[in-house]
């Protein structure tokens, strides 16, 4: 395992953390060439023990030794870059968390059909576009018993550097993949739709049928201006979540976790999940 010294921003080979884009990492004309970036030495593992592929590591220099230490044991002849945190804290435009931070390659796209194979809960994440929500809901997802995630194209993508930090590697834990048309294939495949929103049919989150569903997928909006209309016109059901005060809705990730708690069934939710610290979200 090589371990190489920065000295200066423009180092070869170090420009997949810092000078690409996001778009760039995801390489939409070859897919197979696609990159993401890990940080943080547990969602590193967590990315590691699901089986992702490391392709180089940015380390800060007190780390090789310290909390990167078992990591390096792991990612085989791969190079190591390091240097100060001042150092790279310039080359990346950010603080490192917990000074490490992994160049991963992406998964294979999977059909939708492969990633619901086995699943009875299923949530839709439909124009969702801010990381942090995606984070948290797949954090709320692998903790609350959804087997599976499918995403409309125009979500973010839950692989973004930013939504994999708030999610503390749980998007490396519950299957998921894009989906153009998701209530039709949802359909397809046995399951009941169930769209949160508020309308004049919905009905509380509550309602005894939903939990007699065997295969239940759960609709989620965008942050401002919910599912549009014609994602609630397709739902099988249309459900919102009892509120007081006047309150009419919750931000996306909150009304995900509340929902994902209510309609999960019994036997989805592990007691001994793996657990991660408060202060690695932030």
């Amino acid at each position: 395992m090589p371990v190489i010294e920065i000295t200066s921003l423009d180092h070869p080979g170090v420009d997949v953390f810092s000078a690409l884009t996001e778009a760039q990492l995801r390489n939409r004309l070859d897919p197979a060439k696609g990159v993401f970036i890990a940080e943080s030495p547990k969602v590193i593992r967590v990315a590691l023990d699901a089986g992702y592929e490391p392709l180089s590591l940015l380390c800060e220099r007190r780390h090789l030794t310290g909390d990167a230490a078992d990591i390096l044991a792991r990612v085989g002849d791969i190079p190591v870059y390091t240097g100060e945190r001042d150092l790279l804290a310039r080359l990346t435009g950010y603080t490192l968390t917990r000074g490490v931070l992994c160049a991963m390659r992406r998964p294979c796209v999977r059909e939708v059909a492969e990633v619901c194979k086995d699943a009875r809960r299923v949530v839709v994440i439909h124009g969702v576009v801010d990381t942090t929500n995606i984070g948290a809901i797949f954090r709320s997802a692998a903790a609350l018993g959804i087997d599976a995630v499918l995403l409309t194209p125009d979500s973010c993508d839950p692989l973004n550097r930013r939504a994999v930090r708030v999610s503390m590697g749980s998007v490396f834990l519950v299957p998921w993949t894009w989906a153009d048309r998701p209530l039709e294939c949802l359909k397809k495949l046995g399951f009941k739709t169930v769209a949160l929103a508020l309308t004049d049919r919905s009905v509380p989150l509550d309602y005894p049928l939903l939990k007699q569903e065997s295969r239940l997928a759960l609709v989620m909006g965008t942050e401002g201006d919910g599912l549009p209309q014609t994602a609630i016109d397709g739902a099988d059901y249309v459900v919102r979540i009892p509120m007081y005060h006047g309150v009419d809705s919750l931000n996306v990730a909150a009304a995900s976790a509340v929902a994902f708690w209510e309609l999960r069934l019994p036997g989805n939710v592990s007691g001994d999940a793996q657990q991660f610290d408060v202060e690695d979200q932030c």
